[in-house]
């Protein structure tokens, strides 16, 4: 429900700015060839098989539109030859695209996708969309289902979630879930069930559900965890456990009590940090922190607390508010923090340099979560001189020259992580324009 969706992202103030006339969205595309003028640049077919991701913005459509990567000069540029809105009128061309199925191939519909994305990313454009989506949504989940090629159904979803994101409607969920379910669950395409739980888990959190769906929606991610992906044909694919439990960990955020799931949950989670792969351990590690850190709240104003002992004090927050624990999260507390000290300190040769020092710096702080579950990522015990109280989570995601975002909570770092994966390097914009964006995270003006 629409009500239930305001209470999960209302965290901190709605601010309204002025957008940057500009936005650096290069980082979506890596592709460096020449092109000719906008106007001018035509197909040059490449290799479209593998998954649409952030480096795979420059394939071309057969002809009838700029390619992606000259979308970017149109976005970006300062030529006086281009119109400032010029953008707007190739997102109409491709939504055209998209909406006449008849008239388009499988690789014209993927790349007409693919460009809808990149723009909807890199502009905040629900006016332009809105009006459209009638006829929009049901080509795009068309798409999906039909599942053509890969590169179409991938890029549908991707197209699927930023216009959910963009959109802020109450009523997607419900026209995509089910699709989005059936897709993750009997798609042969790994990146297609990568692509649907990402998108399933957007739906449930930004278009509109009612806390039984989205609880709903956390069981069937927690089913894929627990099962290592067999309950959705995937066995051991460590790359789909990893997105259910980052979708699952999303939707945490939204709730606040979690006292009931928490034990269920523990249990798949607490298996997964034996995994082989290192990017599940993370992920499984950065859910339970969150758990952890749920299961503490601030002190009511008229709440006297069932005291801790007389050499235990009750925890702070950074700004110095009180902490009461609500339930236990998980009762082998020792076991799992001895787990976590060995993630911390993993030095086996099966893992990788780059994965070795992940590991240490994730898990350090995961384990520093699990003891004192107020104390959120990056966390420091230095006091700051200004306040009087400690920096608390160094994180930070600059948005302006007098807006920052800081990540101080593992519920923030789930929400940034899930906004990143939608819209890539169009993030502070859309933090800036879009509604949506903004409710998910507080902010603090100039520097704190």
């Amino acid at each position: 429900m629409h009500d239930l969706r305001r209470q999960a992202l209302e965290s901190g103030k709605t601010v309204s700015r002025k957008a940057r006339s500009r936005v650096a969205s290069g980082a979506n595309s890596k592709s460096n060839s020449a092109l000719n003028s906008p106007a001018q640049s035509r197909a040059a077919s490449r290799n479209p098989s593998r998954r649409g991701s952030d480096d795979d913005d420059d394939y071309l459509s057969d002809g009838t539109a700029w390619s992606t990567n000259s979308i970017d000069d149109i976005l970006n540029s300062e030529d006086a030859d281009v119109p400032t809105d010029a953008w707007k009128a190739e997102l109409h061309n491709r939504v055209e695209q998209i909406v006449d199925r008849k008239r388009s191939s499988t690789e014209g519909r993927a790349e007409s996708l693919n460009a809808y994305a990149h723009i909807l990313m890199a502009r905040f454009a629900k006016d332009d969309i809105e009006g459209r989506i009638g006829e929009l949504l049901p080509s795009i989940l068309r798409s999906i289902k039909s599942e053509t090629s890969e590169r179409e159904t991938v890029t549908a979803l991707r197209a699927l979630a930023v216009t959910i994101v963009t959109l802020d409607s109450d009523e997607l969920y419900d026209s995509a879930s089910d699709l989005l379910r059936r897709k993750v669950s009997d798609s042969e395409s790994t990146q297609v069930k990568i692509g649907a739980i990402h998108a399933l888990g957007t739906a449930a959190f930004f278009g509109g559900t009612s806390e039984d769906d989205l609880e709903d929606t956390m069981a069937f991610f927690l089913e894929i965890v627990e099962s290592d992906g067999l309950s959705v044909d995937a066995h051991d694919e460590g790359s789909v456990v990893i997105a259910a439990l980052e979708e699952w960990s999303l939707l945490v955020t939204a709730l606040d009590d979690l006292e009931a799931a928490t034990e269920t949950a523990m249990e798949a989670l607490v298996e997964q940090l034996e995994s082989a792969d290192a990017g599940v351990q993370g992920a499984t590690g950065e859910a339970i922190a969150l758990l952890y850190e749920k299961s503490y709240t601030p002190i009511e104003d008229d709440e006297v607390p069932e005291s801790a002992s007389d050499d235990e004090e009750l925890p702070r927050g950074t700004q110095g508010n009180l902490y009461v624990k609500r339930y236990t999260v998980y009762r082998r507390q020792d076991q799992l923090l001895h787990t976590l000290d060995a993630l911390a300190n993993a030095s086996s040769r099966r893992i990788s340099k780059k994965d070795r020092k992940t590991l240490h710096s994730t898990f350090a702080d995961i384990r520093n979560t699990v003891e004192k579950p107020t104390r959120g990522p990056k966390y420091s015990t230095a006091i700051d001189q200004e306040t009087g109280f400690v920096y608390g989570g160094r994180m930070k995601v600059k948005i302006n020259r007098n807006c920052e975002v800081r990540i101080d909570k593992w519920w923030k770092l789930q929400r940034l992580n899930a906004l990143r994966r939608v819209l890539q390097s169009g993030f502070t914009l859309h933090y800036d324009e879009n509604e949506a964006v903004s409710r998910c995270l507080p902010f603090s003006m100039s520097g704190r």
